[in-house]
């Protein structure tokens, strides 16, 4: 098996294991007629901070989870590929955000579901790709909007049955995550030739680009080096 195959299937493999307790939760639910919609966020009662945690693993019915399950694994799949060494900050950071926003601010209903952490998924690949300034990664921004640029909708009040305050404030973490780690993981962009070249005139054009490593006095500085 090649390599590339080895990561595409190394990548799936945390996204599958959050699927899979999802849908063991339901069907615990199902199989033994219990609800843990209780389990929730409920804004603005002490009861309802345990729902921070707990509810991105509850859903109302099978539509609901697997409406949520099949773009989760996609987006799910994208950000450990490319952003490997941010997955689970941008998980746990989000589960924790959003839901806090979500009770602080949503109107008095339980708010259960995945999407407020998948929008901010949704959210951080979005935008993170154009914040870096990254060609590879952009390409995964411009797939995201044209697979999933409808969720757009979802931030909006326009279905009161839908938790639109955790969409909303998912996608704002998503941003606010995707600013945070600009300098941090992602696929690092590949230099094309021409690039290489330039730089190589340029170190000899310029004696000071690098210098040798050499003990220096305090009071002996080199007038110019390559660091910021």
């Amino acid at each position: 098996m090649k390599q590339d195959e080895k990561q595409i299937i190394y990548a799936a493999i945390p996204v599958l294991l959050i699927d899979v307790v999802i849908v063991a939760i339901k069907w615990i639910e199902w199989h033994f007629q219990l609800s843990f919609s209780d389990y929730g966020i409920l804004p603005r009662d002490f009861r309802g901070l345990k729902g921070i945690v707990f509810s991105p693993f509850i859903h109302h019915d099978f539509n609901h989870l697997v409406n949520n399950l099949l773009t989760f694994t996609v987006l799910g799949w994208a950000l450990r590929f490319f952003y490997k060494e941010l997955f689970w900050k941008v998980l746990l950071l989000s589960v924790l955000m959003v839901g806090l926003w979500t009770w602080i601010s949503a109107r008095e209903a339980y708010h259960i579901g995945l999407s407020g952490v998948l929008y901010s998924v949704f959210g951080f690949l979005l935008l993170s790709g154009f914040i870096r300034k990254n060609i590879p990664l952009i390409a995964i921004s411009f797939f995201v909007v044209l697979m999933y640029g409808s969720m757009m909708w979802g931030i909006l009040p326009v279905k009161q049955e839908i938790s639109w305050e955790s969409h909303f404030w998912g996608f704002i973490a998503g941003a606010i995550l995707a600013f945070y780690f600009r300098n941090t993981g992602g696929v690092p962009q590949k230099k094309y030739s021409w690039e290489l070249e330039e730089e190589n005139e340029n170190k000899d054009e310029n004696p000071y680009w690098e210098i040798e490593q050499e003990e220096f006095s305090p009071y002996e500085k080199p007038w110019r080096s390559n660091k910021s």
